[in-house]
């Protein structure tokens, strides 16, 4: 029987004091803490044997995958498959004080929360997902994979593979910046997973704030 492995890691805590749902927009990297979250992966990952790094194109990702990377000597490989999903509200807020979903013109947006009407399906991005997952056990080898995806593909991906209905509730997702989903597979079969937060220790804060402004991640 063969056991393959896929870590799927959410990026670190990204730049984004005024609360922006980036989605793909470019050009937002990582906060200090982020930085220090990606360092904080790549050590807890040291003793696996890791032979593939895939990252989606956007920066947040790629600074993500550099650590662990680099501490097994490997080429950071880009697929866009595992990119964040496309999404109507990308660049507006979504803070407690002002968030675009509050606003009336937003919400004939928000009709089907199973497709979803805001953006791309879901069964679109797990399809995608899915393709990149196989595609990197493969290129693994004997070894285990990690793919630096966004909070959105990766549970979606997660549901998918566990039977679970794909549209769900944002708010519970199990899936913080710099958390790990690992996936397994005997013999090309999924056959669970497991959740890990190995930076959890290091609060979520953007660069000048105090660790008691810890926030969650808007979006991706």
């Amino acid at each position: 029987m063969t056991n393959t492995v896929v870590h799927l890691l959410r990026h670190g805590k990204v730049q984004n004091p005024n609360g922006i749902l980036y989605g793909r927009i470019p050009g937002y990297v990582l906060a200090d803490s982020g930085r220090q979250m990606a360092t904080a992966v790549a050590e807890y990952l040291a003793p696996h044997n890791i032979t593939h790094v895939v990252a989606s194109s956007l920066i947040r990702a790629q600074e993500t995958a550099e650590p662990v990377a680099a501490a097994h000597g490997l080429e950071i490989v880009t697929d866009d498959r595992v990119i964040e999903a496309d999404n109507i509200f990308e660049g507006q807020q979504m803070t407690a004080k002002k968030n675009a979903l509050y606003h009336p013109k937003n919400w004939s947006k928000l009709r089907n929360v199973g497709r979803p009407s805001w953006g791309e399906p879901y069964l679109t991005i797990a399809h995608r997902m899915l393709a990149a997952v196989y595609d990197a056990a493969e290129r693994a080898g004997s070894g285990e994979a990690v793919i630096v995806s966004h909070q959105l593909p990766i549970v979606t991906i997660r549901r998918y593979l566990s039977g679970e209905r794909l549209w769900h509730n944002p708010a519970n997702r199990a899936c913080n910046v710099a958390s790990l989903t690992t996936l397994s597979f005997q013999d090309g079969i999924f056959s669970g997973y497991r959740y890990v937060e190995p930076a959890a220790h290091i609060p979520a804060v953007n660069n000048g704030e105090s660790p008691s402004q810890e926030h969650q991640e808007t979006g991706a």
